[in-house]
C-alpha cells in the first residue's frame, strides 16, 4: 500500500510517500481501505519530532483520523462486512491507503455523506464532544469560551455547545475572518486577541472553558471562569509554563481538567465512540451537526497540507485524499 512516511524529525522535507506493508487484521479487527484522512497540528508535531506514536501504532505513518470502506474482516468480526463505509479515530496510521482497527471503534458513515466530509469529524468532534460532555460537563443555560475556534476543534465545539444547549458561546482567534466565519456555525461572540484580551471582553463569567493555548491564556481562563467553572485543557499552542496567582482555583471552587486523545486505550475509545454515537452522531443527519472542511487536498500534496497549517491559514479542518 501507498503511505505517508516520515523519515526522519524535521521539516517538511522529510515527509516520503511510498510503499508500506499492508496490514492484516486480527480478531475483532477490520481493515479499512482509506479514501480521505484529516490533518492534525499532532501530525505537526510527530514530524517535528515531540510527539511520538504510542505503542501499537505505527511509528513513521501519521495519520489520526479516516474515513473510507471494510476491505477484510478478520476472525470474530460480527458488527462490519465487506463494503461497509466507516469512520474513526486512530492512534496513528491513517494516512495511509489501509488502516486495521477494532470493529468497535469504527463509526458508520452517515447516509449520503462523502467521504471528504466524514474524515473531517472523528478528532474534531470526539474531542470537542468529550471536552465539553465528559470533561466539562457542559449544561443547558452555561456559558463557554472556545479559544482557537476558527480550528477544527473550535468549529466542532462551537456546534456542539449550541447543540447541548449552551446560553452563550464565545470564541478566540487571531484572525478576524475566522471569527466571522465560526458565525454561521452558532458562534455568538468573537473576540480577536491581536487587538483585545479575552479578559476584558467576555462580559458574564464563563462556565466552561475549552482551551489549547495553555501557558499564555492560564491566568486569564481562571479570571473569567465562574465560580465551579470548569478548565478543560486540549493543548498548549501558547506554552506549556505559565507564573500565576492560584488562589481562584480554590476561591472559586475551579476544576483543571486535562485531556488528550491519542493515547488512549482502545477500550476508552471504544466508550468514546460508543457515547458519542448515541449522543451527538445523529446530529449529522438531523442538520444541527455539520462537518466542517476548510481544504482539500491529494495526499500527493500533504506537505503543502502542513505548510498552509503551520502558517495558520486553515478554517476547519483539512482533508486529505487518496487520487488512484
Amino acid at each position: 500500500m501507498r503511505a505517508v512516511i516520515y523519515r526522519g524529525a524535521g521539516g517538511t522535507d522529510v515527509i516520503q510517500l511510498a510503499e508500506a506493508p499492508t496490514p492484516e487484521p486480527a480478531e475483532h479487527q477490520v481493515r479499512v481501505r482509506v479514501h480521505a484522512a484529516g490533518l492534525n497540528r499532532s501530525d505537526i508535531h510527530q514530524r517535528r519530532g515531540n510527539y511520538p506514536a504510542p505503542p501499537g501504532w505505527p511509528t513513521n505513518i501519521p495519520g489520526l483520523e479516516y474515513a473510507g470502506e471494510v476491505e477484510k474482516s478478520g476472525p470474530m468480526v460480527t458488527r462490519w462486512r465487506v463494503g461497509d463505509r466507516v469512520m474513526g479515530l486512530v492512534g496513528g496510521g491513517a494516512q495511509a491507503e489501509s488502516v486495521v482497527v477494532h470493529e468497535d471503534e469504527s463509526m458508520a458513515i452517515p447516509e449520503g455523506m462523502s467521504f471528504r466530509d466524514a474524515a473531517a469529524i472523528p478528532e474534531a468532534f470526539l474531542t470537542a464532544f468529550d471536552a465539553l460532555t465528559t470533561r466539562g460537563r457542559l449544561q443547558s443555560g452555561e456559558r463557554v469560551l472556545i479559544h482557537a475556534v476558527g480550528s477544527g476543534v473550535g468549529t466542532a465545539a462551537v456546534q456542539l455547545a449550541r447543540r447541548q444547549g449552551a446560553s452563550s458561546i464565545l470564541g478566540t482567534s487571531r484572525t478576524a475572518d475566522k471569527l466571522e466565519r465560526a458565525k454561521a456555525y452558532g458562534l455568538d461572540v468573537g473576540i480577536d486577541t491581536r487587538s483585545e484580551s479575552f479578559r476584558d471582553k467576555v462580559g458574564h463569567p464563563i462556565d466552561v472553558v475549552l482551551d489549547v493555548l495553555g501557558g499564555s491564556a492560564f491566568a486569564d481562563n481562571l479570571a473569567v471562569l465562574a465560580p465551579r467553572g470548569r478548565l478543560v485543557l486540549l493543548g498548549f499552542l501558547g506554552g506549556t509554563t505559565a507564573n500565576i496567582d492560584l488562589s481562584p482555583v480554590l476561591r472559586k471552587r475551579l476544576e483543571i481538567i486535562g485531556s488528550v486523545m491519542r493515547i488512549r486505550s482502545v477500550r476508552e475509545r471504544i466508550e468514546l465512540i460508543r457515547d458519542f454515537s448515541r449522543a451527538a452522531l445523529p446530529g449529522f443527519v438531523d442538520g444541527t451537526l455539520r462537518p466542517v472542511v476548510g481544504g482539500v487536498m491529494p495526499m500527493t500534496e500533504i506537505a503543502r497540507a502542513h505548510e498552509e497549517m503551520e502558517r495558520n491559514e486553515t478554517f476547519g479542518k483539512v482533508i486529505l485524499e487518496w487520487v488512484n
